[in-house]
């Protein structure tokens, strides 16, 4: 499975954007996508994530109100949307993919993902 996350940029504080992570390669073994982020200086950190066939989302605390993700199985493709986005979101936001998943806290476990796209940047504005 090849993963391709796209739709950062440059936003200023209180803007929206929306992140695109596009599947190829084996797509149909994907079982759950994730969506984490990393900070300069700080640790990969769980953002949100959805199971590919029935639609179940998770979401982190500081995300939950401002964020909805989701997928487009006939496009092989999910996204995040994230609103009021705030100078602390600012981050490298990468797409995961597991075959499996044996626990809930396993879509919060990065090292539960088998397959990671490359990233894209997010720079929020103050």
């Amino acid at each position: 499975v090849q993963l391709q996350a796209s739709g950062g940029g440059l936003v200023q504080a209180g803007d929206s954007l929306r992140l695109s992570c596009a599947a190829s390669g084996r797509a149909s073994s994907i079982y759950a996508l994730g969506w984490f982020r990393q900070a300069p200086g700080k640790e990969r950190e769980f953002v949100a994530a959805i199971n590919w066939s029935g639609g179940s989302t998770y979401y982190s605390e500081f995300m939950k109100g401002r964020n909805t993700i989701s997928r487009d199985n006939a496009k092989n493709t999910a996204y995040l949307q994230m609103n009021s986005l705030k100078p602390e979101d600012t981050a490298v936001y990468y797409c995961a993919a597991a075959h499996s998943l044996a626990y809930v806290y396993n879509y919060y476990t990065p090292s539960s993902y088998h397959y990671w796209g490359q990233g894209t940047l997010v720079t929020v504005s103050s």
